[in-house]
């Protein structure tokens, strides 16, 4: 298991509160960007923009919702929560003053109408401006560690106050946690100073720590302007249709086309704001964080050091554009994060930034030799395609030519990892499904205008005819998806993986709303992603929330956790049309003894029973929200958890029995590239490690003694 031997000295039940604690959303001090905004900078340009968003969705989306009360009520509710998420600057009063503009909103929204907006704003710059005046004195005298008391953070759960004396109670214990923990941290620093110091000094220092990251975070959100916070507003209604329709203000909308050309300097992953945390949801295949290992999806930012600072500026509760300027920066620049790992351990890396080598994504493969047997291994970070170079650039090609080089060093099966691939190209997918099969359909699209049309491979060539194991994770999305589930219906591949890929069955399209306005004088409106279409097995099942099951589950970290399509709020419901009609693979024999085989191997391993024990005692510490605020508890809680973590030691001890060499046109090219060599090397030693790889070893090779049968009856 990744950092375990960190996490036994590093609690992250109590460390990812760090941030959480300081809780700075949207304070401001005396230079507070709210003393001189106005409320209604231009009023006019933003009605044009609600008028424009609910035109353009109304028309295009695949399954737009009405307006109604419902909908009103739904962004009544996620506004305010988007402003104040853990319920620490609105007062109950407030909110119920708000709710006269419940079931209002979807009038306001056909009406261009933003009295809501203006009113919520206004009233929040008022209580934020109170809020600054309440840190710098609840900082000012020491905590009383020595005494019981704790705090909850499962703010969803909790009402708002009702008086100023109850908002002072909630900030102290929240500003007190963060004091704890930096006291506790500093604690273990002194053991090993030359110069020790008192706990006294040491409380003041963590106080005085508390503090200034509270300043330095006010000191960016200074940057914002109305625009920004109106942004939210229009998120918030564009959100209600589905998780993945989002409107780009025009500076969001240059980052996004720098991202999708795939040249930008920066680490290499996408961030996405989740109950007041930056969660990393994707390494981008080819950027340094990938390149050098350091983060993983579901590792949470917790601060940011730049390289010419010591002081680390926490990020908790800050808008993700923000999170995204203090972490991105100029090829060269070092960055170091403070993160949060899946597994719960704590650590500060340092990420060297970079232009992202989209070649480091391309296919990859490896020959894994057991026995005297030889199997080959193809990993497909994502499913790209450059379509002015089609014929240069092109997953499918890749994964075609390396099936011809692995063919050569007669492999007896292959495995297609699709792990953490979040998909691409639709029609890089569909020729690459052609490979593995004769000819047919690979995948329905229903879409907005058009209905349903089904995508055929029309190439009866097939470059492999073995057997076939495709690896797939929670992570697995989109294009990952549609091949899983072809090789599935056409019982052509084994699926093994996560209980369900990510379930992402939609499809988006980016317009640009400036096009819908003649002579514009309001400047730049940006753009709107929406979703237009959607995505159907051959057997007419959605992908879309239940993603493809695997036909043998193994668990592994994010078992429990839920980061999938269905965990994502207005996510479009799974629902089936009508089949196509397909003819299965007849290659194998006793396909489904073969599934029955691998999962009595999984009830019967130690190993992966020890994965889905680890599994669900992260999710039971994920979602234990009550902190102790007593120094001594704090001390045994870590000692208590770090006794119980000793259990899954053997996690980071595990090895495979299987040996992975590079092809030999890859070992030629080391003997000038020895970056290459030493990626390779890296790949090679973490696939040793590789549990999965080696139950799909074990499936392929009971799927080749089928195969043997039907060769001999063939003859």
């Amino acid at each position: 298991m990744q950092k375990i031997t960190n996490f036994m000295k590093r609690n992250y039940k109590y460390l990812i509160l760090i941030i959480l604690g300081v809780f700075i959303f949207w304070s401001f001090d005396s230079k507070s960007p709210f003393s001189h905004k106005k409320i209604d900078d231009n009023p006019e340009k933003d009605k044009l923009l609600i008028e424009l968003i609910t035109f353009v969705i109304e028309r295009s989306h695949f399954n737009p919702k009405e307006i109604d009360d419902s909908f009103s009520e739904h962004v009544f509710t996620n506004f305010i929560n988007e402003l104040d998420p853990q319920k620490r600057y609105f007062y109950n009063s407030d909110i119920e003053e708000f709710e006269r503009y419940k079931y209002k909103l979807d009038d306001q929204i056909r009406a261009r109408d933003i009295t809501f907006f203006n009113k919520v704003f206004e009233r929040f710059q008022k209580r934020v401006a109170e809020s600054q005046k309440r840190y710098p004195n609840l900082l000012e005298n020491p905590f009383d560690f020595s005494k019981q008391e704790a705090i909850n953070v499962d703010y969803k759960s909790q009402p708002y106050v009702d008086s100023k004396k109850e908002m002072y109670e909630k900030w102290r214990k929240q500003l007190k946690l963060s004091a704890i923990l930096e006291f506790d941290a500093r604690l273990g620093k002194n053991k090993n100073a030359t110069e020790k110091k008192s706990k006294s000094e040491i409380e003041i220092a963590a106080r005085k720590e508390v503090l200034n990251r509270l300043n330095d975070y006010y000191e960016l959100i200074n940057e914002l302007d109305r625009d920004d916070w109106f942004s939210i507003y229009i998120n918030t209604i564009v959100q209600e249709f589905d998780p993945h329709t989002f409107y780009f203000a025009p500076e969001d909308k240059d980052r996004f086309d720098t991202r999708i050309s795939g040249k930008f300097e920066g680490i290499g992953a996408r961030l996405q704001k989740k109950d007041g945390q930056i969660n990393v949801v994707e390494v981008i295949s080819g950027g340094p964080a990938w390149r050098d290992n350091l983060i993983a999806v579901g590792d949470i930012i917790l601060e940011v050091t730049q390289e010419d600072q010591t002081e680390s500026v926490a990020i908790s509760g800050m808008r993700i554009s923000d999170a995204v300027k203090l972490i991105k920066g100029p090829k060269g620049t070092k960055v170091t994060l403070t993160i949060k790992r899946v597994d719960g351990s704590i650590e500060p890396v340092t990420i060297t930034r970079d232009v992202v080598e989209l070649e480091e994504a391309y296919a990859r493969s490896a020959l894994i030799s057991k026995d005297n047997k030889k199997f080959g291994l193809i990993s497909l970070p994502q499913f790209y395609i450059d379509f002015e170079k089609p014929h240069q650039v092109n997953a499918s090609l890749d994964v075609k030519r390396e099936i011809e080089r692995l063919k050569k060093q007669d492999i007896q099966g292959l495995i297609l990892d699709l792990r953490d691939n979040g998909g691409g190209s639709l029609a890089t997918v569909v020729d690459m499904a052609g490979l593995f099969i004769k000819e047919g359909p690979i995948v329905q699209i229903k879409s907005t205008d058009r209905g349903r049309e089904v995508l055929k491979d029309t190439d009866r060539s097939i470059s492999w005819e073995g057997p076939l194991v495709i690896l797939v994770n929670e992570l697995s999305a989109s294009a990952s998806e549609i091949l899983a589930a072809a090789m599935q219906d056409y019982k052509r591949a084994i699926v093994i993986g996560s209980k369900q890929t990510y379930g992402k069955g939609t499809v988006q399209n980016i317009l640009d709303l400036n096009r819908f306005i003649r002579n514009n004088t309001k400047g730049n409106i940006g753009a709107l992603k929406v979703t237009t279409q959607k995505f159907y097995r051959v057997n007419g099942s959605s992908t879309q929330q239940e993603g493809v099951s695997s036909d043998i589950v193994m668990v592994d970290r994010y078992s429990y956790i839920g980061v999938g399509e269905k965990d994502q709020n207005n996510s479009l419901p799974w629902d089936k049309i009508s089949p196509t009609k397909i003819q299965a693979w007849d290659n194998y024999i006793d396909y489904d003894s073969t599934i029955v085989k691998s999962k009595q191997r999984m009830e019967q391993n130690k190993y992966i029973q020890l994965i889905d024990e680890n599994a669900r005692w992260l999710k039971k510490q994920r979602d234990d929200q009550s902190y102790t605020l007593n120094h001594s508890e704090y001390k045994k809680e870590i000692a208590r958890d770090s006794a119980y973590l000793e259990r899954f030691r053997p996690l980071g001890e595990y090895k495979n029995a299987l040996i992975f060499k590079s092809l030999p046109y890859e070992q030629m090219l080391f003997k000038k590239d020895t970056i290459l060599k030493e990626k390779r090397s890296r790949w090679h030693t973490a696939l040793e490690t590789d549990v999965y790889i080696e139950e799909g070893v074990n499936v392929l090779e009971d799927l080749q003694s089928n195969f043997n049968k039907i060769a001999t009856a063939q003859k």
